[in-house]
């Protein structure tokens, strides 16, 4: 058994189909970077406190920096009977150094060796994640600034609502990108322990120092129980919970424009870059891009479920089950990334139909809830205002006109006191100077908002924006 590291004990071979059962290399040799990284660190903390000697150490290191620089070039043989990728790469020095070689694996376990490999994995793959995200909330202002003059209808239920500045359509997205960069900041705190050192489940007799690894691998501190660090996965599934929020927004920010770019909306071109055709229909031009986005949210979802079920029952310490929770962390991190580094282009390059959101901006009533608010700022009780409005878009409705084409004495029949200012009020372009609240729609909220996004991404912003005039100041309120 001496092609085992663990195989001191058996006297019998493993059966191959057991060997196939067990193997992970094939798809945790992704971790080989940071499994050689942490590798060096932990031989550099042997030699320092004499557990190997200085020169040990550098044949070490030099011997890791090899085997790196082959797998790399592709020259490194991957086989099942060694099972995952940390036993290759200690194979690899044995095979190079010998005995100083199986001095490598002094005072720790494949148990808080791999939870360290993973930790680093994790790490870097949050900061990949978070620059993605930064990337795609640039693409929302860098658009804003172009779209500042549009004003879309805004929806709930998919009825249309409230009239909408268009780049306020667009930071709302920053916004939900935020949050997803602060709970990935978070998991990252939670990530950045060290685990290397807590040995197979209860510490060591030898005297490492586990704050010289940390130190060298910038962790921001040591797992503080031995038992608790060798089963702890709770940072792979926090981070695949923020990975599969991050997907649940982009297949809603997908949903909304697979619908907006339909002949039926017609607010959106995609750009066709980003489109796809039909096979049988030549006509067609498929958002297949988005579909994708959204459709693989699935599976980013079924992944965090899974690893949810992985852990559910698992008693302390290190358990096998642990070995299926890299390709469904592998596989949310590649899927996500993959979603955006194509939604920043995207987002970038689709063109509103302007001319097809104009025409039918005064549909559906957008300033109705403008009206009953200009009624409560003249003394009008809010139920009262409701019912008055909604008299109002009846009557308008039968008449199959908008709000701001009923006559002055249409509009006193419903309330006598009524006179001209109510015009100011009425149409969107009015309603939406109307707005006056913090974190609005508001012309000069909007330009607060996509100020404050340009700061904050480092945007060079353009000249300053001279603040629009609302109705409340045309009326003097």
């Amino acid at each position: 058994m001496s092609d085992k590291p663990w195989g001191g004990v058996f006297s019998e071979a493993t059966d191959r189909r057991v060997e196939k059962f067990t193997e992970s290399v094939s798809f945790d040799r992704r971790l080989y970077a940071h499994d050689i990284r942490c590798s060096a660190a932990h031989a550099q903390m042997l030699a320092k406190v004499g557990l190997i000697t200085d020169d040990e150490c550098h044949q070490i290191v030099q011997a890791l920096d090899d085997v790196r620089q082959q797998i790399e070039q592709g020259h490194f043989a991957f086989s099942v009977e060694l099972e995952d990728v940390h036993m290759h790469i200690e194979r690899a020095l044995v095979d190079r150094l010998g005995d100083v070689g199986r001095k490598l694996h002094t005072a720790r376990s494949r148990n808080d060796q791999v939870s360290t490999d993973l930790r680093l994995w994790v790490r870097d793959a949050i900061d990949q994640i978070d620059a993605a995200l930064a990337a795609v909330q640039r693409a929302w202002v860098v658009r804003s600034a172009g779209d500042r003059e549009v004003i879309l209808a805004g929806y709930t239920h998919l009825r249309r609502a409230q009239p909408v500045l268009a780049p306020h359509y667009w930071l709302a997205y920053c916004e939900k990108f935020q949050r997803d960069r602060e709970r990935l900041a978070d998991c990252r705190r939670r990530t950045n322990v060290l685990s290397l050192g807590t040995a197979a489940l209860a510490g060591t007799t030898l005297p490492i120092d586990r704050q010289e690894v940390a130190d060298r691998l910038q962790f921001d501190g040591l797992a503080g129980n031995s038992l608790d660090a060798s089963s702890d996965r709770d940072f792979i599934i926090e981070f695949a919970f923020v990975l599969a929020l991050v997907a649940e927004h982009l297949s809603a920010w997908a949903e909304e424009w697979i619908l907006w770019s339909t002949t039926e909306f017609d607010f959106l071109r995609l750009p066709q870059a980003f489109c796809t055709g039909s096979s049988i229909m030549p006509q067609k031009i498929n958002p297949d891009v988005l579909e994708l986005i959204r459709g693989k949210t699935a599976r980013v979802i079924g992944n965090l479920t899974r690893l949810l079920v992985l852990v559910k029952g698992l008693p302390l310490a290190y358990n096998r089950d642990l070995q299926e929770d890299k390709e469904p962390l592998f596989d949310s991190f590649d899927t996500v990334l993959a979603c955006l580094e194509l939604a920043a282009p995207l987002i970038e390059q689709a063109q509103l139909n302007r001319t097809a959101i104009a025409a039918r901006l005064e549909e559906g009533f957008l300033d109705a809830t403008t009206l009953m608010e200009y009624l409560i700022r003249r003394g009008r009780p809010q139920r009262t205002a409701h019912d008055l409005v909604g008299n109002l878009v009846r009557a308008a409705s039968e008449r199959g006109v908008p709000l701001a084409q009923l006559s002055l004495e249409e509009l006193r029949q419903c309330d006598p006191d009524l006179d001209e200012s109510v015009y100011q009020v009425l149409g969107t372009q009015n309603a939406v100077a109307a707005f006056v609240s913090f974190g609005s729609t508001a012309p000069a909220e909007v330009d607060k908002q996509l100020e404050r996004w340009r700061q904050k991404l480092g945007i060079p912003g353009n000249d300053q924006i001279e603040p629009a005039e609302t109705a409340q100041d045309k009326l003097g309120l």
